[in-house]
């Protein structure tokens, strides 16, 4: 009898806690972190920025969702879906402009800007048994060019235009993830994958290490040929196993994004955890390395959100 009367009075105590969490001064906010796939680098880099903001923004529960990245990241954003996501600069850019080719109805209105974080690398890896070193070998070749309409497809298809070629001058084109490209190549059934990622992503670490694998060059007149927002980048030797060289390629900005229906108080606290925590995004993977405070309102082909804007304003960058 004592025992059933303690358990009442302490239920009743956790009504009365949660109750009066709801209806205290700060009700809980919550934070879904739109990523992309597990193998690639934005799901490692949203689960650290969801445990910074779970552990340093009072009262906000976070969550992280795997997606098909940038295009479906800023259609969820554009929805209220999410409340930041990762996206390639030329996704953001499209997205704003309505572009239905890239996978954009309308003009996507309510999205803002967080921060531009790192460069994705345009990585192509093809086996050494194809024989493609260059793009021009890739003409006849079997080729992933990412999920359909992921940015890492629209990089495929603006790279190989910017080159002359169109997916028709390949043998065969394969629109798959980067873990089921991989897959593929290893079974001998794809020449080569283009994967639109940060340094030293966990596909192609995995790929250089099961057989031996060539990464092919984007030369500089591809580069100028593209323009903003790509520029020229090198593959640091020594990145993937058997890589002796350094590898020209052309590099484009990942944003964070949020949209317009976010709390100012809420874009700031997202903005200012990010940059205040850098350690912890650099041990979830190595390309958070190239976050930096000042490259972060750089090339922002959106409005930033201003709560983002404040932060910023009280470092003095604007």
């Amino acid at each position: 009898m004592h025992f059933s009367r303690l358990s009442t009075l302490a239920a009743a105590a956790v009504a009365a806690s949660v109750a009066f969490g709801t209806s205290g001064a700060r009700a809980e906010q919550f934070v879904n972190v739109l990523t992309g796939g597990t193998s690639g680098v934005y799901y490692p880099l949203g689960v650290a920025l969801s445990k910074i903001y779970g552990e340093k923004i009072p009262d906000v529960r976070t969550q992280v969702q795997a997606t098909k990245a940038s295009v479906e990241n800023l259609n969820l954003l554009q929805q209220g879906k999410g409340e930041i996501g990762f996206s390639l600069g030329d996704s953001v850019k499209l997205a704003a402009e309505g572009n239905a080719d890239a996978g954009f109805k309308a003009p996507l209105d309510k999205l803002r800007g967080i921060a531009a974080i790192y460069p994705n690398y345009i990585q192509i890896v093809a086996t050494k048994d194809s024989g493609v070193t260059s793009l021009a070998d890739l003409k006849g070749k079997s080729l992933s060019v990412g999920a359909p309409k992921s940015g890492t497809e629209l990089n495929a298809r603006a790279i190989l235009g910017a080159a002359s070629m169109s997916y028709e001058d390949l043998g065969k084109t394969e629109y798959l993830p980067f873990a089921e490209s991989v897959e593929l190549i290893k079974n001998r059934q794809l020449d080569a994958t283009l994967q639109s990622a940060g340094l030293g992503v966990a596909s192609l670490k995995d790929l250089s290490t099961s057989l031996p694998v060539s990464l092919v060059a984007v030369p500089a007149d591809v580069a100028n040929a593209l323009g903003a927002p790509y520029i020229a980048a090198t593959i640091p030797a020594g990145t993937y196993e058997g890589q002796t060289e350094d590898v020209p390629t052309v590099a484009v900005v990942n944003f964070l994004v949020t949209h317009s229906e976010v709390s100012d108080d809420l874009a700031y606290e997202m903005t200012k955890q990010l940059f205040e925590n850098l350690p912890e995004m650099q041990a979830a993977h190595n390309a958070a390395k190239d976050i930096k405070l000042e490259d972060a309102t750089k090339g922002m082909p959106i409005p930033l959100h201003p709560g983002a804007e404040r932060y910023y304003k009280e470092k003095g960058m604007l």
